[in-house]
């Protein structure tokens, strides 16, 4: 077990009096702006309509990208989350919004598949899932809230579609400062957290592999601090005689993760609007959801499209957090289009 775990990325490490002011994370499309992703955006559909055919060069954003650049430093560097808002979502079908939001994605990263069917831009909304189900994936689980976790990709993108008729408000942990605090007040639990926790595949594992796999909650890399962290899937892992026990340690170190999640001093809370995007940094902001509740019959039904993204502002990742290209993920790269009423 590793004895000593450090403090890590203070830079990243914010405090309530740092995000207090939502216009500090906020960043707001001017109408010039608007007007350029509205030129990129017939520029593309001339392409084609299907995502899939559109790179970064087929949606040109000369100026945007100069703000979309200050985002990924902000995400790599510092907050770890940032909001883009501006982008009218009454002008625009789901389909323009769709090739709008990947063409601003694909300035921040290369688009990452979710799942075993190849989804490189997925749907966030209800699907008829629930929890206890052990297929189900985070963004097939409609109304109940959801806990502070991570994906996995290096970036995670939301855009809101629709709102719910009431709650569903996307929040993030700063799990830099979690990791630190953890390491200053209880470094045995930190340590523990350093070494591999089996995670359940959700039926989702490579054709005749193993339904679990394992990785560390928290991993360093020369200066830098990697999360990866799940709970309902590291505790599905136990449904599987052959994966490793969670031990006693780990299991307290866990549940102490859990309740500094839901701590203020560690949350933002943001109630997304339709046309709004927010970007997260996988490695060092944990995100959550609170239940909501949809209406059909008003066409209040939540609604997001979902981005996992490769940057190329990583110079190095642990091993267990390397792209594989070679994944059986990799291997179909299709388009989840769901509409909603």
């Amino acid at each position: 077990m590793q004895a000593s775990p450090q403090i890590l990325e203070t830079s990243a490490e914010w405090g309530p009096d740092d995000v207090a002011d939502s216009t500090r994370w906020t960043y707001v499309l001017s109408p010039d702006e608007i007007d350029e992703i509205d030129a990129a955006l017939g520029h593309a559909l001339e392409r084609s309509e299907d995502v899939l055919a559109i790179g970064r060069k087929d949606f040109p954003l000369p100026t945007v990208r100069q703000k979309l650049a200050t985002i990924e430093s902000e995400l790599i560097d510092g907050r770890g989350f940032a909001l883009l808002r501006g982008v009218p979502r009454h002008k625009y079908s789901q389909t323009e919004m769709e090739m709008i939001y990947w063409g601003i994605g694909m300035h921040l990263g290369d688009p990452w598949p979710q799942n075993q069917y190849g989804h490189v831009l997925g749907d966030v909304t209800d699907q008829g899932v629930r929890g206890h189900d052990h297929n189900s994936r985070g963004n097939e689980i409609g109304a109940v809230a959801f806990p502070y976790h991570s994906d996995g990709s290096d970036l995670v993108g939301l855009l809101c579609l629709q709102k719910a008729q009431r709650g569903g408000i996307s929040t993030v942990a700063n799990a830099v400062a979690i990791h630190n605090d953890l390491v200053r007040q209880s470094p045995e639990l930190a340590a523990a957290l350093y070494q591999p926790q089996p995670f359940d595949f959700r039926n989702a594992e490579p054709p005749g592999g193993r339904p679990w796999y394992e990785m560390p909650v928290f991993t360093q890399c020369d200066h830098r601090l990697f999360v990866r962290y799940i709970r309902p899937y590291i505790l599905a892992s136990q449904r599987h005689a052959e994966a490793p026990r969670i031990d006693d340690v780990a299991e307290a170190a866990m549940q102490r993760l859990d309740a500094m999640t839901s701590e203020s001093q560690y949350n933002v809370f943001m109630d997304l609007q339709p046309g709004d995007m927010q970007f997260v940094n996988n490695y060092h902001v944990l995100h959550a959801r609170t239940a909501y509740q949809d209406d059909h019959e008003s066409g209040q039904v939540r609604h997001l499209k979902r981005l996992w993204l490769a940057t190329d502002s990583l110079e190095k990742r642990p091993p267990h957090f390397q792209r594989d290209l070679s994944s059986h993920w990799e291997h179909k790269r299709t388009v989840s289009r769901l509409t909603v009423d």
